[in-house]
């Protein structure tokens, strides 16, 4: 369960830890309630906690998340774009008013790093809420800017 090797260095192969990212782009994202984000292809998951685009903690402790999601085709009509990183316990956002610039953005980025709270069998997963405007947002499906990862902390 624990490995220490010659200089020290302990690892835990069973330690609630994952990387996923999309399989592909989401396009043209609904308006005006969550949409999730579908987080099809996984680079690892140690304990096997991911699945159906959510992570179950597996044990009650502090679980260090990180999100990275790209908005391409980004909306000035919009009224605001939420990114939400929602737990059992709370939900933890980021949000823009894209109204602020003069043009439609070719893309745009938005990132959440929480350190939540979770009890066994809580979950987390990530949406995106785009508020009016018109439905031409896409989540982008590359790997290096879409992105979901966790683990346990303490």
């Amino acid at each position: 369960r624990m490995r220490i090797d010659a200089t020290g260095a302990v690892t835990m192969p069973l330690q609630p830890a994952f990387l996923v990212h999309p399989a592909s782009a989401q396009n043209n994202i609904a308006l005006n309630s969550p949409v999730a984000i579908v987080l099809a292809t996984e680079i690892f998951d140690q304990n096997g906690d991911f699945s159906s685009n959510g992570f179950t903690a597996p044990v009650t402790g502090k679980y260090q998340f990180n999100v990275n999601v790209r908005l391409d085709s980004v909306d000035t009509a919009a009224n605001f774009y939420e990114l939400q990183l929602s737990t059992s316990n709370r939900t933890y956002q980021a949000i823009i008013d894209p109204g602020q610039f003069n043009d439609d953005l070719d893309y745009f980025s938005l990132s959440i790093s929480a350190l939540a709270d979770m009890d066994a069998s809580d979950t987390a997963a990530i949406k995106i809420l785009q508020s009016a405007g018109t439905a031409q947002t896409d989540i982008d499906g590359g790997a290096a800017n879409t992105n979901f990862s966790g683990y346990l902390a303490c």
